[in-house]
């Protein structure tokens, strides 16, 4: 079976995680402080804080932000469930803004509308949650000062979207939002095994998800209430969660990171290769915007009969995939009151998506058959 996403690990990178395993630590050692370093410097953040996963990120950058119970946290309903999962998690109603039919990423119109109706019946967000979708930035400027006039905080999910770039920046830079989440699952860009980061530029956002991210405690005098009784001492400042990233995860993620560009590269090769096989089916392509360097994550397409031809490409062993089935006809948000029909650009674009392979790893022949079973099956 052909798979849509799979990890590409090198010699190098099992070489890195042996040496964590022969070192004096496999957590909270050197190597989740180096991760975090290069994925800062990469990105252009100063900050950044490395958690088990991107939903763990999500979650903290949250707390950080004094997301609580009253509150409302909107994103979008094509996405994974992680991405409104977060509000749940911290006692907030979450909502959801309906994508683009082109780009697939957080309609700028409907944001517009939803915002200024939400201002009239005093009902707006305290977050908002845009989605990167398989590896294409949102308009972040648009999105970003629609939330300044507003006065709503913005995560970027950017869990597709690590080594993207948008009018020259890297995603990642937060010069439109408060924190950027990234993923690091072995279908992503770069793996950590599992893991995620948030990264920000607001040095105080970063201490307090560090620290909801580590039970709420700290060792830090500085932060400490009253007398600090010997260097042992530490204190719970705040119900956190362990959520810490490991050793052996962070050597894998430093080791990974060095072929951010060799991965990008054959990602964008790959993608252009489909695009010209392709050309002519009855298939609508991904949207990449020229002025933006897409992560590309994920190659999804759009068909008629989706179910026959998802049918007919397994049968010829190849893993194809949907993404996303929408968040707000999953049962659980269902039952606060959701509904089909509610989004209906998201809800049209799912019953016609299929994700195609789409990996370093994926060789040309696989793409061919790939290409030929799905011409077939069309």
């Amino acid at each position: 079976m052909i798979p849509y996403g799979r990890q590409s690990i090198s010699d190098e990178d099992v070489a890195a995680v042996v040496a964590v395993l022969r070192s004096d630590f496999l957590t909270q050692g050197p190597a989740v402080p180096r991760f975090e370093a290069e994925v800062a410097r990469i990105v252009g953040a100063r900050h950044a804080v490395a958690a088990n996963s991107a939903t763990s990120a999500l979650h903290v950058a949250c707390l950080a932000l004094g997301l609580g119970k009253g509150d409302f946290l909107w994103t979008v309903p094509n996405t994974f469930v992680a991405s409104a999962n977060c509000g749940v998690y911290c006692g907030a109603s979450v909502d959801f803004v309906d994508i683009d039919p082109v780009t697939l990423n957080m309609s700028v119109p409907a944001l517009e509308a939803k915002l200024a109706d939400a201002e009239r019946r005093g009902r707006l967000p305290k977050v908002l949650v845009p989605v990167h979708f398989a590896g294409e930035p949102c308009d972040m400027a648009a999105i970003g000062a629609l939330a300044r006039r507003y006065g709503v905080r913005v995560i970027e999910d950017a869990s597709h979207a690590i080594g993207a770039r948008q009018a020259g920046r890297m995603v990642g830079d937060c010069a439109h939002s408060d924190v950027t989440v990234f993923s690091f699952h072995p279908v992503k860009i770069v793996t950590t095994a599992e893991g995620g980061m948030a990264v920000t530029q607001d040095e105080r956002l970063a201490e307090r998800m560090a620290l909801f991210r580590s039970h709420g405690i700290t060792r830090d005098p500085a932060l400490m209430q009253g007398a600090v009784e010997g260097p042992w001492f530490y204190q719970q400042l705040e119900l956190g969660y362990n959520y810490r990233m490991t050793d052996l995860q962070a050597a894998l993620g430093l080791s990974q990171l060095s072929r951010l560009e060799a991965f990008a590269a054959r990602r964008q090769g790959l993608a252009a290769r489909y695009d010209r096989l392709l050309a002519g089916l009855p298939v609508a392509l991904p949207y990449r915007d020229a002025a933006n360097l897409s992560a590309l994550h994920l190659y999804p397409v759009q068909v008629a009969r989706r179910a026959s031809v998802f049918d007919a490409l397994r049968a010829a062993g190849i893993g194809v995939n949907v993404h996303y089935f929408p968040v707000h006809l999953q049962p659980f948000y269902r039952a606060m009151g959701f509904a089909a029909g509610q989004f209906p650009a998201a809800e049209a674009y799912y019953d016609r998506a299929i994700t195609l392979p789409l990996h370093p790893a994926l060789t040309e022949a696989e793409q061919d058959h790939v290409v030929s079973s799905l011409r077939a099956a069309l």
